[in-house]
């Protein structure tokens, strides 16, 4: 008997007890009806039954050959049949008997230990909501060791280029279920979200087709206006809202704030890696205007510098909340109150007060590393870094200062040497 036979595949009862016993070359040997005996390069044999169910074929392993006789294979395959024409999937089943989880359910359990990874509820709300909204709909009830990479690409070719930002973020949150899912032994092979060597050849390259998101802004002009109306509003997030704007921080890096960060006398603010978008410690110089500012807010028993009102942590949706009231004018009239981007013609956000810093310091002609370290991005080497690190806090300090005396009004008595672009 050849090692594979052509165009018997679907002969019925081909092979016989006596010719499964002798057979050693290795090869797939038909039997008919989608079955096969698999005979490996060390003579081992396998039952594989090829099936189609939905359009989609597999391949379903039905037990070793010195375990499972001719008889047994062929009633094995038949009952599969029977479950297919009953609309079951016979792998779905094969799967579950093992108490191999769907996706959503390793989803679920993946996201439970994330709980105890991501402080921000923010995060996590948006590792589950990705799933279920752009995974789940395509393989949440399948086995995760039914995966494959067609699979993944259908979640993520709908929106690769529209939503590129969301469909990396999927793409790697997926990896992560199925990694889990492979290390506690429910799936083998590779990853099909795995990116390098994989899905980048099949995908364009998200930085190609990203759509720079750009966070509505004040146009530099309108900082003072600005900050003489926020300066009139009371409560906790009017506070956070100035803190922001006097330092470039993020505003989750002002919501999260501690006092145990703070120190004063120093006038200095050192926010621990595990709290900074590029997990790396960073140092900011506060003002004497920061720093009042901090000496003016309540000590209440809450360990956050800006508490919410029960003492967990500020919202971001009381910052937000708050720039949308100050912006609620420019829908009837933008010259009465409202703060719109010049660009896009969009009511400003808070993180884009950062944008609105950065646009002054160029116009101003600061240097652009220490413009780019103050808003916590990366700069240079390592080394040079730790060696910025030191050398620009105090230059930086300088730096908003300036910014302070431009958003708020001069101090007397100050003296600040003025910037000019070459």
């Amino acid at each position: 008997m050849a090692g594979k036979q052509k165009g018997i595949a679907h002969t019925k009862d081909r092979l016989t007890a006596a010719g499964v016993a002798a057979l050693k070359l290795q090869g797939r040997y038909p039997d008919g009806g989608g079955l096969f005996l698999q005979v490996d390069a060390t003579s081992s044999k396998r039952w594989i039954q090829r099936i189609m169910f939905r359009g989609r074929r597999h391949d379903l392993g039905l037990g070793p050959a010195d375990l499972v006789t001719l008889a047994e294979a062929r009633k094995a395959a038949r009952l599969n049949k029977e479950l297919m024409r009953k609309g079951v999937d016979p792998l779905a089943e094969k799967s579950r008997a093992k108490g191999i989880p769907t996706f959503a359910e390793a989803a679920g359990m993946v996201i439970e230990i994330k709980a105890k990874e991501l402080r921000n509820a923010k995060h996590l709300d948006q590792w589950r909501s990705t799933i279920v909204t752009y995974a789940n709909p395509f393989f949440g009830n399948r086995m995760v060791n039914e995966i494959d990479r067609q699979d993944v690409l259908r979640a993520l070719q709908p929106i690769w280029v529209e939503k590129t930002e969301t469909a990396t973020r999927l793409r790697g949150r997926i990896e992560t279920i199925l990694d889990w899912a492979t290390v506690s032994g429910f799936r083998s092979g590779d990853n099909p979200a795995r990116w390098g060597g994989n899905l980048e050849h099949l995908l364009p390259a998200p930085n190609k087709v990203a759509k720079k998101a750009h966070h509505p802004s004040i146009p530099v002009a309108e900082m003072p206006r600005w900050w003489k109306d926020i300066s009139g509003r009371p409560g906790m997030a009017s506070k956070a809202l100035r803190f922001v704007a006097l330092t470039w921080a993020r505003s989750g890096e002002v919501r999260g704030m501690t006092w145990d960060e703070v120190d004063l006398e120093r006038a200095r603010w050192d926010v621990p890696a595990e709290r900074m978008k590029a997990r790396k410690a960073y140092c900011a110089p506060l003002t004497a205007d920061a720093v009042a500012l901090l000496k003016s807010l309540p000590r209440t028993s809450s360990a956050y510098v800006f508490p919410a009102a029960q003492g967990g942590m500020l919202s971001d949706m009381a910052l937000s909340m708050l720039m949308r009231r100050m912006n609620d004018m420019a829908d009837i009239d933008a010259l009465a109150g409202g703060y719109v981007d010049p660009v896009n013609g969009k009511p400003a956000v808070p993180h884009g007060l950062r944008s609105t810093a950065r646009s002054w310091a160029a116009k101003r002609g600061y240097d652009h590393d220490m413009a780019e370290m103050q808003l916590a991005h990366d700069v240079g080497s390592k080394v040079q870094r730790a060696y910025q690190r030191d050398d620009m806090i105090e230059r930086r300090r300088a730096m908003l200062d300036d910014w302070t005396d431009f958003v708020t009004g001069p101090k007397s008595g100050r003296v600040v040497a003025l910037k000019t672009t070459s």
